[in-house]
């Protein structure tokens, strides 16, 4: 019993950590950074800016909760991508997996822009210790939420999000 109050004090002293550091980026210039997509071109995310917002999501092929967030996600970008909205789905999948990623993304028919974060450098500047983790960018690349997990739902509250942002 013992053990378990402590690693729930521990779970929750980290949580804790990790929003007050997730916090701090709200309202703020998102970090600029350069990445090669599973198509082998080099994407940039301020270049990106002025169109609509973006979405950073950080997810792994072998995370159960990103591969169903991102079914959620594939709706909500096709529906807005005619309108401005981008998704960059940042892959987090290391040496071992990220042979997977392209014919994982390519098998599911997902249009989105999938970039490959092969050392997590990335997800560091993010702040994104745990997946799935997203970074909801306006159309000026400031920071206007970020989120940690998935639950079915979620996908309502980002999607009312982005329509907000749209307008």
């Amino acid at each position: 019993m013992k053990n378990f109050l402590s690693i729930v004090f521990i779970t929750f002293i980290f949580i804790n950590q990790l929003n007050s550091q997730t916090d701090e980026l709200k309202g703020k210039q998102a970090l600029n950074f350069k990445l090669e997509s599973i198509d082998g071109n080099q994407v940039e995310l301020s270049k990106l800016y002025g169109k609509g917002p973006i979405l950073l999501s950080f997810w792994a092929t072998w995370c159960k909760p990103c591969i169903e967030e991102m079914v959620e996600l594939n709706k909500i970008y096709e529906e807005f991508k005619d309108k401005g909205f981008n998704l960059l789905a940042i892959s987090t999948d290391n040496e071992k997996t990220i042979a997977k990623v392209k014919p994982f993304i390519k098998s599911r028919g997902y249009n989105f822009t999938v970039l490959l974060d092969k050392n997590s450098e990335v997800a560091r500047k993010y702040y994104a210790q745990q997946i799935p983790y997203s970074v909801l960018l306006d159309k000026d690349g400031r920071i206007i939420q970020t989120h940690l997990g998935y639950m079915k739902g979620d996908e309502k509250k980002l999607r009312e999000l982005i329509i907000s942002l749209l307008k």
